[in-house]
């Protein structure tokens, strides 16, 4: 595939303004992650709010990556690994609550599940926790409390021109140190200094060997701006800032109405060939699977016309050392269930309906067999496959019909 990087900004962007991931653009994430590509989550929040996504789109099991904190850190989510942070040097916090207490703002931080602040009462501080499940803990003392090395620190106030004044002290006066910037208009963050999505999704595309050609990212807001003109492609929400879409190559729809499925279906999966899937990442992740253990692999992709092989080994032949008719019925599925997966849209599901083969001959111990799957009928509700099965000779063993019930998602 064009693209091999989605990153995707959170609030405003993947989910809409019930802080929910809808069906449709959860369906279409799923299918781009199966067919090779891997997701990026760029959001200013730390990475326990970003859990119940996480979970949602699987990005453990398939290999998905957390920017948090506007470009503060990075996670590979597979293996929980910090690939990169940076981080506030504690020294510099009680001059950072000298300044808020001096100007009436409240502050606070993150650390793990825990949201610290000196004012647990104000409502913007008590949406923050809320939205990202965290557990509010108030302090009489930031800087004593704050013994450790926060990735972002965040004054509050709902006296924007007060913020704004602050704002553009710091940044004459913290220049070369932190950096400073308003993400909503009664928060004022600070973070070390050359901390944005953009320079962080630098040091991870360089890490990954992947050119800014393949990548393509969706944001909505200022923080966005840097990783969308980084990205190949930038896109812009719907309801996006008027700058924002101005800088990106294409404006979709807004976070309310799917805009992140419209944009993938538009420039990711109607211009995939089954020919561009990588079976070697679909290979990958059927470690630990039926399809794993039996030593089945997907060998071929093209239009109607799909490939796999698997062993004749003490996994799949019978105790007197010929193929098992059951492994050959099961690699049948599995071919044909790709090429399914692969014509289905993305808010349909496929689940197999009736298998029934005829084993004409038989293969031995220590032959690999290989199964090629042709659809003979591609239907709303079903499709229909034919999977012959061969030794490595060429000798027909097995032609087996699959068909396959499609579904739509709920």
């Amino acid at each position: 595939m064009k693209y091999k990087l989605l990153v995707l900004d959170v609030d405003g962007t993947l989910v809409n303004s019930k802080n929910e991931l809808s069906v449709q653009t959860l369906a279409t994430l799923l299918k781009i992650q199966h067919m090779g590509m891997r997701i990026v989550l760029a959001s200013g929040r730390p990475p326990y709010g970003l859990g119940r996504l996480i979970e949602q789109l699987q990005l453990k099991k398939l290999g998905g990556y957390a920017l948090s904190y506007n470009g503060g850190q990075i996670i590979d989510v597979g293996n929980e690994q910090v690939l990169f942070e940076k981080k506030i040097d504690p020294a510099m916090i009680p001059y950072l609550e000298q300044k808020a207490r001096k100007n009436g703002f409240d502050i606070f931080t993150y650390h793990n599940n825990q949201l610290i602040t000196t004012n647990p009462e104000n409502k913007h501080i008590q949406n923050e926790a809320a939205l990202n499940g965290l557990e509010i803990v108030a302090v009489e003392n930031f800087s004593e409390a704050v013994n450790f090395s926060p990735h972002k620190c965040v004054l509050v106030s709902d006296d924007e021109t007060a913020l704004v004044a602050l704002k553009d002290l710091w940044r004459r006066r913290l220049a070369g140190v932190l950096d400073v910037y308003r993400s909503e208009s009664f928060f004022l963050e600070v973070v070390p200094e050359f901390v944005d999505k953009g320079n962080t999704l630098g040091v991870l595309i360089e890490k990954l060997g992947v050119g800014t050609e393949n990548v393509m990212a969706i944001g909505d807001g200022r923080r966005d701006f840097s990783m969308l003109q980084l990205a190949g492609f930038g896109i812009a929400m719907g309801n996006a800032q008027d700058s924002i879409k101005a800088c990106a190559d294409y404006t979709t729809g807004t976070n309310d109405n799917d805009g992140v499925a419209t944009a993938i279906q538009k420039f990711i999966i109607a211009e995939i060939r089954p020919a561009d899937i990588s079976l070697d990442e679909l290979n990958a992740r059927s470690r630990g699977t039926l399809m794993g253990n039996l030593g089945i692999r997907y060998t071929y992709a093209s239009s109607g016309r799909f490939e796999a092989v698997m062993p004749v080994d003490e996994r799949t032949r019978q105790p007197f050392g010929i193929l098992h008719g059951g492994a050959t019925l099961a690699l049948a599925e599995t071919v044909a269930g790709l090429g399914s997966m692969v014509s289905c849209a993305p808010d349909e599901i496929v689940t197999g309906m009736q298998v029934s083969g005829n084993h004409i001959s038989s293969a031995h111990e220590g032959d690999t067999v290989r199964a090629v799957a042709t659809i003979i009928h591609k239907g709303r509700s079903s499709h229909v496959w034919n999977v012959d099965v061969f030794t490595s000779t060429d000798k027909l063993i097995s032609s087996i019909r699959v068909v396959n019930s499609v579904l739509k998602r709920r």
